[in-house]
């Protein structure tokens, strides 16, 4: 029995890396014994010669028997079918940031006018006192003073040829910045009226649009990143919509998953571009790739049947 007021520490030592470089050939070597088929030896050597291991293996990851750490294929499982499975997420990759483009460009397009629209004041970005937070707002600054300097768009050089301004207006600035930085502007803007107005530019209540805008921004990064995006997990789940004027999802659509991720991006698109043919495309990619297992993106049953795809 535990004594009253005793803690516990349970230490793991800090080990070595102990890996060593494995050629190409000598990974194909390896996939082969641990029961991977290969049909084409050559081709895969070139396959991981220019993706790399590490970056390949998650598209292998699928195919292991339990326990996964034994590293031991599922019978008949096939080189090809991981390769076909990193083809699909890189055109996934490219489908999604189409879309997220004209999500981005709506997003700083929205938040730097509205504010400049409500409050007249056109240099609000760079203007303290429209924060809550001094301490971020004066982080913003490091990197905005950075972008600034480091800029070599005509426009910015225009300006800086022309006024005497410390800063170009909102409109301007939010065009040089990271997404990542321009939705922090928004988050630390003190009026809260001025947020909701944003967020209801996108018919969205304040709390699931500064959800919504995260998961955006998060999965731009993944895209531009080339990191996988097919089967993970999200690392922050957005906020539910509970009540929506607008058709949306039913509970059956899990929130973790990437298709929730494409569900918020067709929100979005939907108002941008009202006749846009995002169902089609998505449609279109998952026809290429009829072997992809949909529901370890999350895809319901039916999902065209959804509300929100109707």
């Amino acid at each position: 029995m535990l004594k009253s007021g005793v803690v516990f520490f349970i230490y793991t030592m800090a080990v070595k890396f102990g890996k060593t470089y494995t050629s190409p050939a000598d990974i194909i070597c390896l996939l082969k014994q641990r029961g991977l088929q290969i049909d084409d030896a050559d081709s895969a050597e070139h396959v991981i010669s220019n993706v790399g291991y590490y970056r390949f293996s998650a598209y292998l990851y699928p195919f292991l028997t339990q326990p996964k750490e034994l590293h031991l294929f599922k019978p008949s499982s096939q080189f090809r079918s991981a390769l076909n499975l990193y083809r699909f997420d890189k055109k996934l990759r490219m489908f999604l940031f189409n879309e997220i483009e004209k999500i981005e460009v709506s997003l700083r397009s929205t938040i730097a006018n509205v504010v400049a629209e409500e409050t007249g004041n056109i240099f609000w970005v760079t203007d303290a006192t429209m924060y809550a937070n001094r301490d971020k707002f004066n982080k913003t600054m490091v990197l905005v003073d950075k972008e600034l300097k480091s800029s070599k768009e005509d426009f910015i050089k225009h300006f800086k040829g022309k006024y005497t301004n410390d800063y170009p207006p909102a409109w301007m600035l939010v065009e040089i910045l990271p997404l990542g930085v321009v939705t922090r502007i928004f988050e630390n803007i003190a009026d809260n009226a001025l947020r909701k107005k944003i967020a209801a530019r996108f018919n969205l209540p304040l709390p699931v649009f500064s959800s919504w805008i995260t998961i955006v921004t998060l999965t731009r990064n993944s895209c531009c990143h080339h990191s996988r995006v097919w089967n993970k997990e999200n690392a922050i789940t957005p906020m539910l919509l509970k009540k929506s004027e607008k058709p949306w999802n039913s509970k059956s659509v899990s929130p973790t998953r990437v298709f929730y991720n494409i569900c918020i991006l067709k929100w979005f698109i939907d108002i941008i571009s009202p006749q846009n043919d995002m169902k089609g495309h998505l449609k279109a990619l998952l026809a290429q790739f009829p072997n992809v297992d949909v529901t370890a993106m999350g895809f319901p049953e039916l999902w065209e049947n959804e509300p929100l795809w109707q």
